[in-house]
């Protein structure tokens, strides 16, 4: 019988014969594409056995071979990078199984359901570590109940399969309502809908297919969907990370040094989302950059505002001390800048209006000042205090959602207008593409129905697709369809074996356990 050793030899014995001489260089699309899904498939079980091989190993296992720990034996023994070795350690952490010290049998892992999809080449070390960071950032305040249900739910997601029903009673619980939202800046999200029958409504296909499994899930998909799973079991997390983070906020141009200023710092999500609208305003090929830096001189105007005898800028009538940091004094600065520059009648348009920070609320948890906001672009949700001020200061759109479909917006225009662009963006949140986490902001809308062959210019035809899928969607094997006011997406054969149409997965419902509402 053959050592495991003597197996994996085997299989390297064979990926060598593969690649030696020009097999894969003649290989004709199709065949290439199913190469390529093939080795993902090799490359994440290969991370398993990496994995699974640290996670059993004991705490001396690097010492035994002359190495500080078990970083320096990952590098040396797998030729990999610290980094690349530190995450595989975090993975093997994860998945590590504990032996008892009554029976010496090894007991379940931290995250069991989510072990079996590596150890099956679901997921590889990126989407493991993808699909437990944002669960595990709250661990202190999830319950295991809680916790071993989001793992039975993110291991069904990584592998395509129908996210398993939460217990029986929690239907009653769980609001179940189509969410009318508010949108501070321009946007709306939606209560999740907890129908039981909503996953196979959205799913069906026309001619009364069941769902079946669907394409695996990307890393990016699962660090999403992860992200939007914390969110809802710990509702009350938004306030202590925006304390730290409101902490750690900062603002720095270093001197001078060859020539330029180095900056940095931090950004609080709003910030960055705000300052990253405007660079893609002014990188928009239409208008072809931003201008070049120089000094320009213009006739002051003959009355500029400002008081006799009156300095301005230094007036404190309240006579305080501000506690904030000089790096917090220029974050500040900087925030305050970038949306005076956003409303500037200079600043080119994005989307057919001024670069606009949409935060996305429910209106429910807005008036009742507790859950998340969202930002389009952010990477982690934002406290209702930011949509808040971000209402205070811009303007307040809402948007009617009925069982994810917009309702509340008719045009007969052939452009969309700005309101139906950002009310589409707001469902869709990217472009349509699985896999393509181009934001929607950044989209072009295409008509489902063209306008042409009597499309209408509505959000129950419109959705977004980055440029390139847009312009190659005739020939690309993606096909799209509306049901019901809802996007569906048939994908090529490569991506979907079934060839069956399918609801975008945030477009999904989640079942939530007792008494929680998810909001995405």
């Amino acid at each position: 019988m053959n050592s495991p050793a003597d197996t994996i030899a085997q299989v390297a014995s064979g990926l060598r014969e593969l690649l030696s001489g020009d097999t894969l260089a003649g290989l004709s699309d199709a065949d290439r594409a199913a190469v390529l899904v093939g080795l993902g498939e090799v490359s994440r079980l290969a991370d398993a056995g990496i994995v699974e091989a640290v996670a059993t190993a004991d705490v001396e296992f690097g010492h035994r071979f002359g190495c500080r720990g078990m970083n320096e034996l990952l590098r040396r023994a797998t030729l990999v990078d610290a980094p690349t070795a530190g995450r595989i350690i975090r993975a093997a952490d994860a998945v590590a199984r504990d032996v008892s010290l009554v029976s010496g049998e090894r007991m379940p892992s931290r995250w069991p359901a989510m072990r079996e999809a590596l150890l099956d080449g679901a997921v590889g070390v990126t989407g493991l570590l993808a699909a437990v960071g944002p669960v595990e950032r709250a661990r202190d305040r999830i319950a295991l109940e809680e916790r071993l249900w989001a793992d039975a739910n993110l291991a069904a997601f990584a592998r395509g399969e129908e996210l398993p029903d939460a217990d029986a009673d929690a239907d009653a619980d769980v609001d179940a309502d189509g969410a009318e939202a508010d949108s501070a800046g321009a946007s709306v999200s939606a209560d999740v809908e907890d129908d039981a029958d909503a996953d196979a409504d959205a799913d069906a296909d026309a001619d009364g297919d069941a769902p079946g499994p669907g394409p695996r899930a990307s890393a990016e998909d699962l660090k999403m969907f992860a992200s939007a799973l914390a969110v809802g079991l710990d509702p009350d997390g938004a306030e202590p990370s925006d304390l730290e983070a409101q902490s750690r906020r900062c603002f720095t141009v270093g001197r001078l040094r060859n020539g330029v200023h180095p900056v940095r710092g931090n950004l609080t999500p709003e910030v960055a989302a705000a300052w990253q609208l405007i660079t893609d305003a002014y990188n928009n090929p239409k208008v072809g950059g931003a201008p070049a830096p120089g000094v320009r001189f213009e006739p002051a105007p003959d009355d500029d505002g400002e008081i006799e005898g009156e300095d301005r800028f230094n007036i404190d009538p309240r006579n305080l001390i501000d506690s904030r940091t000089p790096g917090q004094k220029r974050h500040d600065a900087l925030a305050a800048a970038l949306g005076i520059a956003a409303r500037h009648e200079e600043m080119p348009s994005l989307g057919g209006a001024a670069p606009t920070l949409v935060v996305h609320v429910d209106a429910k948890d807005l008036a009742t000042g507790t859950g998340w906001a969202s930002i389009p672009g952010a990477e982690t949700p934002v406290p209702l205090s930011v949509a808040a001020h971000t209402a205070c200061t811009g303007a307040v759109q809402r948007v009617l959602f009925d069982e994810g479909r917009i309702i509340g917006i008719t045009t007969t225009d052939r452009v969309f207008t700005v309101h139906q662009r950002r009310a589409i963006v707001a469902r869709d949140r990217e472009c349509l593409i699985p896999g393509c986490h181009v934001p929607a902001s950044w989209c072009e809308i295409h008509h489902v129905t063209e306008h042409a062959k009597g499309g209408p210019t509505h959000t129950d035809n419109g959705v977004p697709l980055c440029w390139w899928h847009h312009r190659s969607l005739d020939h690309s094997g993606w096909e799209i369809r509306m049901n019901g006011g809802v996007p569906q997406i048939r994908g090529p054969e490569w991506w979907d074996r079934e060839q069956r149409w399918r609801t975008p997965r945030h477009s999904l419902p989640v079942k939530l356990p007792r008494g929680m509402v998810l909001r995405t």
